[in-house]
Parts: structure tokens; C-alpha cells; sequence
């Protein structure tokens, strides 16, 4: 493996976090002097994030967390990037660590049953079983697996509203056989908590998510199809959790493709065939603006967005 390849952690752990602005300053320090980048979010219930930079700093952020026991090893996943997939560190305290605005999810009280990577194809080739993405459209649209269903919901916080439509539904019952999955564990996790405290009995969701399922099962066993959609300059990774093929528009931060950027509509880090109707005038000046003070930047080896904490 080459020395200059980022390595990329993405992590979370639910539990119970007080003095939310100590542990702020002491991360941001931290993650500072080992020159990583990208975003921690902190709450009350736990963490979650995403940074990276070299594979010691990324070591050195492992035992951090481990010392502070906000580890937890399955759910600390390594992949790889040729370049900075971050332009910035941000360390920030949030309500919640994943929002799904509901007070009824407590994964710390309830949660439902966690299924390893490796007993995952198994669960969702049942034909009674109700194969659950719970991310958002835009994500599933550019790879989930086999027969899987995606509530079409475009946030997460959308997702309550789902399980009211489902209660409500003439099929709806309690103990149906319920199998979720997310990029990294964290939104099923939630997810599965909700259910649970709604009364469903029989939710199961992906330990470790996508992202271990790839590292973890061989591509020719594989039921995933398509490309898996991650929330930096990476966009979207393979089965061998390597770049993929798909570019991000920098004026709404959806995927898109090759065949996207020969649109009339595709105009470079302003907007896409998904977007350039909705946006204003004055959005598309400002955000023409900003790729200008960036290719200046650039020419100056400069970097246009500075660190920030917050």
C-alpha cells in the first residue's frame, strides 16, 4: 500500500456523554495535532464521525477513543482514499449523534437484534423477511441490496412518519420479520430502537453496516448491488471499499454521473439535472463565486475552507 493513501475511520458509539464542551475542546486538540480532518459530532447519547488522515494519526485517534471508552471496535471502520476526503476538521455538540427527532429511540434502553455481516444473506434470502434500507433516496439509488425496500424517505428524521404509515397499513402486523441495514450500523441501529418501543418483536439489523459487509464478504457471495454512498469528497465506494464511479454535485451534494455532467443542466460545483431548477439566481452566483475563490486558492496551494471547530 502506497504511504501517501488516506486512511478514512468512520465510528460511533452509543452512550451516556456529559460535559459535552470539555470533551469538545480535548477531541478538537487531539485531532488537531494529528493533522485529521473531518467531522465528530457529540451528544448527550453518544458519538459518531468520520475522519481521516494517515494510517498513525488514525491508530493514534483508535486508542484515544479506547482510553476514553468510547470505543467500540466493530463499528470503527477503515477504508481508504488517494486524497484528503475532507476539507476541514469540525468537532460539534448536536441534540443527537444521528437525528431522528423521535424520543421514543434509545438504543441505550432497547434496540433490536444485531446480525453479523456473516449471517446477513442468510436472514434477508427468507421470503418472509422485510429487507429494510434506512437510508435516504439518493443513497439508494445508487446501490442496496437485493429486494430491499427504501421507505422514500429523504431524511432521516422522515422515518418515524414511515413507521406511523406502516402501523396504519391493512399488512401491518407486530411480529413481522424486519431486517434493516444502514452505511455504517447507526441509523438501523436507531431505527430498530424506535421499532422496538413502537412494539414491533422481530427487527434485526446489520452490525457494522455496508461498510463491514463489504470488508467482511467476499464480492462473488455478495447480495449487495451497486456502489455504497459515503458523506465525503469520496461519494460513493466498491466492494473493495475503493472509490467508486460516481462524482457529487457541490450545489445540493447528491451523486451523480458521467452521463449526468453531459447535461445542459450540469454546470461544475454549481449545479446538476437533480438541482438546477431549485436553485435561485443568486444561489448559482454565489456558489460560481466560491468555485472561483477556490481554483484561486488552489493556484496559490492555498486551502480556500480553513479549519474550523464548530
Amino acid at each position: 500500500m502506497k504511504n501517501n493513501l488516506f486512511q478514512v475511520a468512520a465510528f460511533y458509539k452509543f452512550t451516556a456523554l456529559s460535559n459535552l464542551e470539555g470533551l469538545q475542546k480535548i477531541f478538537y486538540q487531539f485531532l488537531l495535532d494529528q493533522k485529521l480532518k473531518g467531522t465528530i459530532l457529540l451528544a448527550t447519547e453518544g458519538i459518531n464521525g468520520t475522519v481521516a488522515g494517515s494510517k498513525i494519526a488514525i491508530e493514534a485517534f483508535q486508542k484515544f477513543l479506547d482510553k476514553k471508552n468510547l470505543l467500540s471496535p466493530s463499528d470503527f471502520k477503515v477504508s481508504i482514499s488517494d486524497k484528503d476526503p475532507f476539507p476541514r476538521l469540525k468537532v460539534k455538540i448536536k441534540d443527537e449523534i444521528v437525528s431522528i427527532g423521535n424520543e421514543l429511540a434509545n438504543p441505550q434502553e432497547i434496540v433490536g437484534e444485531y446480525i453479523q455481516p456473516k449471517d446477513w444473506n442468510n436472514l434477508i434470502s427468507q421470503e418472509d423477511v422485510l429487507v429494510l434500507d434506512t437510508r435516504n433516496t439518493y443513497e439508494y439509488s445508487i446501490g442496496t441490496f437485493k429486494n430491499s425496500i427504501q421507505p422514500e424517505t429523504t431524511n432521516f428524521r422522515e422515518f418515524p412518519e414511515w413507521v406511523e404509515q406502516l402501523e396504519s397499513s391493512k399488512n401491518h402486523k407486530k411480529d413481522l420479520k424486519i431486517a434493516m441495514f444502514c452505511t455504517g450500523g447507526i441509523r438501523c441501529e436507531k431505527a430498530s430502537s424506535l421499532l422496538k418501543a413502537r412494539g414491533f418483536h422481530n427487527v434485526h439489523h446489520l452490525k457494522g453496516g455496508i461498510l463491514s459487509y463489504m470488508d467482511q464478504i467476499d464480492e462473488s457471495e455478495s447480495l449487495w448491488e451497486g456502489e455504497c454512498f459515503v458523506f465525503d469528497d469520496r461519494v460513493a465506494l466498491n466492494h473493495k471499499l475503493e472509490v467508486g464511479s460516481f462524482d457529487m454535485c457541490h450545489g445540493c451534494r447528491m451523486p451523480i454521473t458521467e452521463n449526468d455532467k453531459l447535461s445542459k443542466k450540469f454546470q461544475k460545483g454549481i449545479s446538476c439535472p437533480n438541482c438546477f431548477d431549485k436553485k435561485t439566481p443568486e444561489q448559482k452566483r454565489r456558489y460560481a463565486e466560491r468555485i472561483k475563490q477556490i481554483d484561486l486558492a488552489k493556484q496559490r496551494n492555498e486551502n480556500h475552507l480553513g479549519a474550523k471547530s464548530s
